[in-house]
């Protein structure tokens, strides 16, 4: 059935993937973590190979970097074993990291070795991404408290009543004033 499921589904992510929801986590949501005391956790829901979970983390490390909380952690979870071990070794070919930001690129990624074509992200910041298979629709074995959840881009492939469930689901994950980030095509009307 897993196999089926790598199969149906696009896995299609990228760094910086719908750029405005970076722009807010960085304007809006970090600040504001900051000044409460935030812990610093946050989910990427349907991680595919990692690209959005480590791009949370640079947002977020660079953000918090001098009030980084001790517990900081991204969750990063996908029900697809192939993509999750593609989130675990963290290396993509060097045209993957094109949209992101230059500084970043200087501080967050490393190329493997002169002339492979191929970057890894760094070890600080792998170090912060916890990669863990999940099945949304199943029992979630975490608990919540989470500042933001990123679930973008997964539902388009549940009906409404399990979009539905699964919105109720996430925003209980949520502690009070966290961010339930969803997919440009996806909405969260009616």
């Amino acid at each position: 059935r897993t196999l089926m499921v790598d199969l149906l589904t696009t896995n299609k992510t990228s760094f910086f993937r719908e750029p405005a929801h970076f722009e807010f986590l960085a304007q809006q949501v970090i600040p504001e973590m900051a000044s409460r005391g935030a812990q610093g956790r946050v989910w990427s829901a349907g991680c595919s190979s990692g690209e959005e979970a480590y791009t949370l983390a640079m947002c977020l490390h660079d953000g918090l970097e001098k009030r980084l909380p001790k517990g900081f952690r991204v969750l990063a979870t996908d029900l697809s074993d192939r993509m999750l071990e593609l989130a675990r070794e963290a290396t993509y070919p060097a045209d993957a990291v094109s949209t992101v930001p230059g500084p970043y690129q200087r501080r967050y990624l490393r190329e493997e070795a002169a002339g492979s074509g191929t970057v890894r992200v760094v070890g600080e910041l792998r170090d912060l991404v916890k990669v863990a298979r999940l099945n949304l629709l199943e029992r979630w074995p975490m608990q919540g408290g989470f500042d933001a959840v990123f679930c973008r881009n997964v539902m388009i492939y549940f009906d409404r009543p399990t979009q539905v469930e699964l919105v109720r689901r996430l925003i209980e994950m949520l502690q009070v004033g966290g961010y339930l980030f969803v997919g440009h095509s996806e909405g969260l009307h009616g």
